[in-house]
């Protein structure tokens, strides 16, 4: 047992706190407009980047935001295993900066000077993978070639379709290496993934993105012409999550009952007892699944609604 760990685990622990919980997430989705629920989340662990007369999309930004600065402090406490995994827990970051800088780079080609017009991309400081070099790039086919000689591989296009599945797939696969209690997390959210290109938007995989995908789901899953044949072929690490979605067109449900999972099995991480990263796995879990809760109550919020009209497993989370 070393030191780093005793602190990294210390810290993921602590960081419990910094969750907004059930009966907050049911404050803010209670709201009768956004500015209301701004105002409640003025004075919760979401405060730092939340300002009033923010729109929907800023102020789940601004949420978004608030849950990777916390996940560079826990980084900070973390031996160099510690650190590895949570930059792989993270990287959905990375993929979002890189879609906006792409569809900027897209727009700018058509109209010189739309790429000033992007939302400033996310602050990843140590949990980058090759955002450095992904946003020196100046045109998608640079950007391509950045992602292919980086730890993200060739996406196999430079669509901003291509590289968005691409490196979903990608992060996917080196989840599940980098941190293998999780590997089950890795593998549904890649069937869900690729569900719903396949099976849903009608969008062929490129090959390259194909193999990867077949790392964890199975060579005859990625090659199945049918949902029921795609979901029959799934491993059993990743076919719990679709276990009774019978309709592609019902993948929908699938995503809230991944999160419900990475929740509840990041609540079991974080009580065990001993020093390693499996405590600070379920901090990253928890913290992710409360983010995720809190955007989809702004969006409520948003809409004038009330917790009657939202999903109950959006809304209720594990004490």
């Amino acid at each position: 047992m070393g030191a780093g760990w005793v602190a990294g685990v210390t810290r993921a622990r602590a960081l419990r706190t910094r969750c907004l919980g059930a009966e907050g997430i049911r404050e803010v989705a209670a709201s009768r407009t956004l500015d209301d629920a701004l105002r409640y989340l003025a004075a919760t662990p979401y405060r730092h980047d939340v300002t009033s007369g923010a729109t929907p999309a800023e102020a789940q930004r601004a949420v978004s935001a608030t849950l990777l600065w916390h996940l560079r402090v826990l980084a900070g406490w973390q031996p160099a295993a510690g650190a590895d995994a949570i930059r792989a827990l993270a990287a959905g970051f990375e993929i979002s900066n890189t879609e906006h800088h792409l569809r900027a780079l897209a727009a700018d080609s058509r109209q010189p000077g739309a790429e000033r017009l992007r939302p400033p991309a996310y602050r990843l400081g140590a949990l980058a993978i090759a955002w450095t070099q992904l946003a020196g790039t100046r045109t998608p086919s640079e950007l391509r070639t950045a992602l292919a000689a980086s730890v993200w591989g060739d996406p196999g296009g430079d669509s901003p379709a291509a590289v968005a599945t691409g490196m979903r797939v990608s992060a996917a696969v080196r989840l599940a290496t980098a941190v293998p209690d999780v590997a089950r997390w890795a593998a549904a959210r890649l069937a869900l993934l690729f569900g719903r290109e396949v099976f849903i938007v009608g969008r062929r995989v490129p090959d390259v993105s194909t193999r990867r995908a077949a790392r964890l789901l199975g060579p005859r899953a990625v090659d199945a012409g049918s949902y029921a044949d795609f979901r029959q072929a799934l491993p059993t690490t990743a076919r719990w999550l679709l276990d009774d979605v019978d309709d592609a067109t019902d993948l929908w449900r699938a995503e809230a009952r991944w999160w419900e999972a990475v929740e509840r099995d990041g609540l079991e991480l974080l009580r065990r007892s001993h020093f390693g990263p499996q405590p600070v796995v379920g901090a990253v879990a928890l913290l992710s699944a409360d983010a995720w809760r809190t955007r989809g109550a702004l969006e409520l919020a948003a809409r004038g609604g009330g917790p009657g009209d939202w999903p109950a497993e959006v809304l209720d989370a594990p004490g």
